[in-house]
């Protein structure tokens, strides 16, 4: 299964993309979408769209796992990555790709096995797991595959995170 794990933001947003066939895992790619602050902002969001919508057509996956957002402190950095996250559920649904959500908590227990891990144990399993010589970076580019990482995981109860349709 080749699976698209989205680390979703609007100046970075992370993201990795693996081949997971029976318990084993190959990476296919990974990296980061970046968008300039001094771009306006619909024009950066048009850029979020169109790179997930090309990297969805050029490795095809078969679901797209990303990070729910978890912000407590700045409403309006909170809104902005929820209008960036918004791009990003919509890139995938335009193509008909399933959807599946995680929270970082659910994402640091399926990588670590706590979900309260730091962010350093996090991106050091993903290394081990995906057996990788160094951890991947920029931080968000781990963070993508660690959903992607996290899906597989979790795909004999996919379903329980699936984006329910409306």
């Amino acid at each position: 299964m080749l699976i698209l794990g989205i680390d979703p933001g609007l100046a970075i947003s992370g993201y990795g993309i693996l081949n997971y066939q029976g318990n084993k895992f190959e990476v296919v790619d990974y990296g980061c979408i970046l968008t300039e602050s001094s771009e306006e902002f619909p024009k950066r969001l048009k850029h979020l769209y169109d790179s997930y919508t090309s990297l969805i057509d050029m490795y095809m996956p078969e679901a797209v796992a990303i990070e729910e957002l978890f912000y407590n402190k700045n409403a309006k950095t909170a809104m902005a990555i929820a209008q960036a996250r918004g791009v990003h559920l919509l890139a995938a649904e335009n193509k008909s790709v399933p959807l599946y959500e995680y929270t970082p908590l659910q994402i640091k227990q399926g990588i670590v096995g706590y979900g309260r891990a730091e962010k350093i144990q996090v991106q050091e399993m993903v290394r081990v797991i995906l057996k990788l010589k160094e951890i991947p970076k920029p931080d968000d580019a781990a963070d993508g595959l660690a959903a992607a990482i996290c899906h597989a995981h979790s795909l004999k109860f996919a379903d329980k995170f699936k984006i329910t349709k409306y």
